[in-house]
């Protein structure tokens, strides 16, 4: 029903169609018999009604009918009596103005469509009802033809498009025509069966054309050609794939789609493919020995260009069919396999362990860059690497830790073969493996460095060359390995403190490396960096490598220099056990340099003892600082006596410098017998009797070995000054009282000095042998004999107005070498015994070899001691009556 509005009338028998425009009804319109006229309007035909109506039925209407063009396109007026109106109008007199629905799409019910409209009446709209229900029914038109005879037909235009898209044909039909007849198909409900005669067709053209072709071109043909036919087939196929699935597209998207039983078309002719083609007992293992022909045809560097190329088009297509890793791999891995451990027997270089981790570095590569260029998957790639880490490191671990193989790489200073050989045995958690090579390698280099006793004095320069080669190897070939690193300090440790009684100790237990660095520092300290030769090991840093070391990036001043030299020795120093022999000889050559005035640089002096105080404590620079100590309060002393003698108005000829030292704070110098000159004899007892007469009971000794003088010598040439020693002096003054021509021989000059031989022999090979020659011998020669005479050189010249001639008076003799060491030795003993008296006093009793345990830890900051030095002092302990024996190899302390 609808509602009266003013306005014409629904027309009869109209129906809008899916496109929304209007369509004439199958039913024709009932034949008119009247004459033709006017037609009366709505209103007419209301006030009509309204005026004839008689009955007082609300009910009664009139009907009017209004007639329309037919199909035809005829227009027929359709004039009846009113009292036909009845049968067209109906009016509701009560109708739900709420919630109505309209059918707009209704079709017509009868052959005459009846338009009904209600009269006019109040309005009863309510705003708060809600919208009108409006129902749309489908309009779609059912087909009039049978839909198996439709499917049919289009299946065999369809069947004609394959035949010809399969055999490369041209095609009868538009791919339009043949996608709207799927489409059709699909919506008439025939799309499961058009799948499956799709399925159908697609397999039988694989198994009839493509496998048979290539089963035809597999006699006789290699497996590559196979591999490269099975490649060429697939790629014609996924051409041909692509084309079906634009026919079907409509199949593929809107009943496969929702299908959860059957895959997509492209998916489906991939299954297809590799169940029908790839699935075949004679093409599957031809196609997977093709690729792996391939690669090992690569592997020997004899794959062309063409064969590449099939290669990664081959790898693409296992990806593609998801055969990669369930058909291909495991063939793949077993190829690989044998492939190794051939090449491990053929060209790996076993005998040579750099020549065999070089090729086995650059075989890892090798497969590792073809994985990435293949795109090979990253299983294989994890494959390849456990097949090698499993044929050519675990199965060599022998080859590679082998110890003269590993020794001989150090030796030669192979960084970049050692860092492999660690990689690959790393690969496997075995790096650590080569620390028993290196660490014997350390003992064994070191020690010949140590005992070399042809060059004692290069010992410690070569130490810092080896020490920084082995830093080098720690941390560019075993990548800082914190095992092999406590090797390394151990073996240098244990090296570097190995004794052994020698000249070169005088059969003493000290080790040698204490006295070496000792001297070695004193060089530093008293000449400077140019005493010693540069060390690459100042200005390189071990863990780069060498195209990264700048050799012209040293430190900026002079003292920074001497501090990084200081800084290499105290690493040595480090390792030494027995500090008691680089503490007596250090202390020996700073009383020289203070004494002489020859250190380099103070600050460098004082900084190198605050290093000592921090390596070993205070009471191991107690004596040192003592030293400096002294020599501040003798400055001050011979300030404080100058000016006494300023006041005094006195001048004293020849001027006189004194340094007052207690004995105790610095070593001990022998007395020397010499005949002093009268003037400076005057000067020294003068200040002799200044200073006991400010200091009451103090006894001073005068060490004349350690005096130094300031000479004023007129030569004819030019007038010098000579910086020389107290004996010097003392010979050089013996010419002043003889003419310049006349010869003084070896014995008067003995005599008037009253030198001892040995001192007088090198006084006078630095004063006429030496670099400076201000005295003359003769006959000519380096060494001074008993019947030697002397002149004084009337020739000499030199550019320089102050010449120091002092350099054979301050090298050390073998006596005073010899003296020190027997010291240092006779002390350890002296300590040992406190060592073992103090332990008999906190124990009482004690087992022999806790006792020797006990000892050796109490004395190993001063030295390393033998065992049967420890058994002597016990013994002489027991003698001396402070322990005793006990059964059962034990001692007890005697209070």
């Amino acid at each position: 029903m609808t509602k009266a509005r003013k306005g014409k009338a629904p027309d009869r028998g109209t129906t809008i169609n899916s496109s929304g425009k209007r369509k004439s009804s199958d039913i024709d319109p009932e034949p008119s018999t009247s004459p033709k006229k006017s037609r009366p309007s709505i209103k007419e035909l209301f006030s009509s009604q309204q005026t004839n109506s008689s009955d007082d039925s609300p009910s009664s209407s009139r009907k009017v009918a209004r007639g329309r063009k037919t199909s035809a396109n005829m227009d027929t007026t359709l004039t009846q009596p009113a009292e036909a109106y009845a049968d067209m109008y109906t009016f509701t007199p009560k109708a739900s103005t709420t919630n109505t629905v309209v059918d707009l799409t209704s079709s017509p019910e009868s052959h005459k469509r009846k338009v009904s409209f209600t009269a006019p009446r109040v309005s009863t709209f309510n705003p708060h009802s809600g919208p009108k229900k409006l129902a749309v029914k489908n309009l779609r038109v059912v087909p009039r033809i049978n839909p198996q005879h439709y499917f049919d037909s289009i299946w065999s235009k369809q069947e004609k498009a394959l035949d010809a898209i399969f055999g490369k044909a041209k095609e009868q039909y538009s791919l339009e025509e043949l996608y709207k007849g799927a489409e059709n198909v699909c919506r008439q409900g025939n799309a499961a069966e058009l799948y499956k005669k799709l399925k159908q067709k697609c397999e039988t053209h694989l198994s009839d054309t493509v496998r048979d072709g290539i089963r035809r071109e597999e006699a006789g043909s290699s497996d590559v050609e196979v591999l490269s036919q099975f490649t060429k087939a697939w790629s014609a196929w996924q051409r041909q794939l692509l084309t079906v699935r634009q026919i079907f597209y409509y199949l593929d998207q809107t009943y496969l789609l929702r299908s959860q039983e059957n895959p997509s078309i492209t998916q489906t002719g991939l299954l297809s493919f590799r169940a029908v083609v790839f699935g075949d007992d004679i093409i599957r293992p031809k196609v997977l020995s093709g690729v792996v022909t391939l690669i090992d045809s690569d592997r020997k560097r004899q794959l062309n260009e063409k064969d590449s190329t099939l290669l990664r088009q081959s790898i693409d297509v296992l990806h593609q069919l998801s055969i990669y890793t369930s058909d291909f791999e495991p063939p793949f891995q077993t190829a690989t396999e044998q492939y190794f451990r051939l090449w491990r027997e053929t060209e790996s270089h076993k005998e040579d362990l750099g020549e065999y981790v070089n090729a086995c570095t650059d075989l890892l590569a090798r497969e590792l860059t073809r994985c990435d260029l293949l795109t090979l998957d990253r299983s294989t790639r994890n494959q390849i690497s456990d097949l090698f880490d499993t044929v050519l490191v675990s199965e060599e671990v022998e080859t590679l830790t082998n110890d003269d193989s590993v020794q001989d790489l150090l030796e030669a200073d192979k960084y970049d073969e050692l860092d492999r050989v660690y990689t690959l045995l790393q690969r496997k958690g075995h790096g650590e493996l080569v620390a028993p090579s290196f660490s014997k390698y350390v003992e064994t280099e070191g020690s010949i460095i140590v005992f070399d006793e042809k060059k004692e004095s290069e010992m410690v320069i070569r130490l810092l060359q080896f020490k920084y080669r082995l830093d080098r190897f720690l941390q560019r070939s075993f990548h800082g390995n914190e095992k092999i690193g406590n090797g390394l300090h151990k073996s240098f440790e244990l090296f570097i403190n190995r004794t052994k009684k020698s000249q070169a100790n005088w059969d003493t237990d000290n080790a040698k490396p204490g006295e070496m660095i000792a001297k070695h520092v004193d060089l530093l300290l008293k000449g400077g960096v140019k005493a010693i030769p540069q060390l690459q090991t100042q200005k390189a840093d071990p863990s780069k490598p060498d195209e990264e070391i700048d050799f012209d990036d040293g430190p900026a001043d002079e003292d920074a220099e001497i501090n990084q030299h200081l800084s290499n020795a105290l690493d040595l120093f480090r390792f030494v056990h027995g500090k008691a022999v680089f503490e007596a000889f250090y202390k020996k050559d700073l009383a020289r340099r203070l004494l002489m005035g020859r250190s380099a640089s103070f600050d460098a002096e004082r900084n190198m003892l605050t290093r000592l105080k921090n390596e070993c404590g205070a009471s191991f620079t107690h004596n040192l600082e003592s030293m400096f100590k002294d020599m501040n309060l003798a400055r001050e002393d011979m300030m404080s006596y100058s000016q006494l003698l300023d006041d005094r108005g006195i001048k004293p000829n020849p001027d006189l410098s004194v340094n007052v030292l207690s004995a105790a704070a610095w070593p001990t110098y022998r007395d020397v017998t010499v005949n002093i000159p009268t003037a400076i004899s005057k000067v020294m007892s003068d200040f002799e009797n200044h200073y006991k007469s400010k200091h009451s009971g103090r006894k001073l000794t005068w060490k004349h070995s350690l005096a130094h003088c300031q000479l004023r010598a007129k030569f004819p040439k030019g007038n010098k000054e000579l910086i020389v020693s107290a004996f010097q002096a003392i010979v050089l003054l013996l010419f002043n009282d003889i003419p310049a021509e006349k010869h003084l021989t070896y014995s008067e000059i003995k005599d008037s000095s009253g030198l001892v031989d040995a001192e007088l022999k090198r006084t006078l090979q630095s004063l006429a042998c030496a670099k400076y020659q201000v005295l003359r011998k003769h006959p000519k020669g380096r060494e001074v004999n008993e019947t030697d005479t002397f002149t004084f050189s009337t020739t000499f010249h030199d550019p320089k107005i102050r010449i120091k001639i002092n350099q054979i008076q301050l090298k050390e003799t073998k006596e005073e070498n010899k003296e020190t060491h027997q010291r240092v030795a006779a002390d350890r003993h002296y300590e040992t015994q406190a060592a073992i008296v103090r332990i008999m006093k906190s124990k009482k009793t004690i087992g022999h070899n806790d006792l020797i345990v006990e000892v050796i830890k109490a004395t190993m900051s001063r030295g390393v001691l033998d065992q049967a030095d420890i058994k002597r002092n016990i013994e002489k302990l027991i003698e001396k009556d402070y322990m005793e024996r006990e059964e059962g190899n034990s001692y007890a302390y005697v209070a």
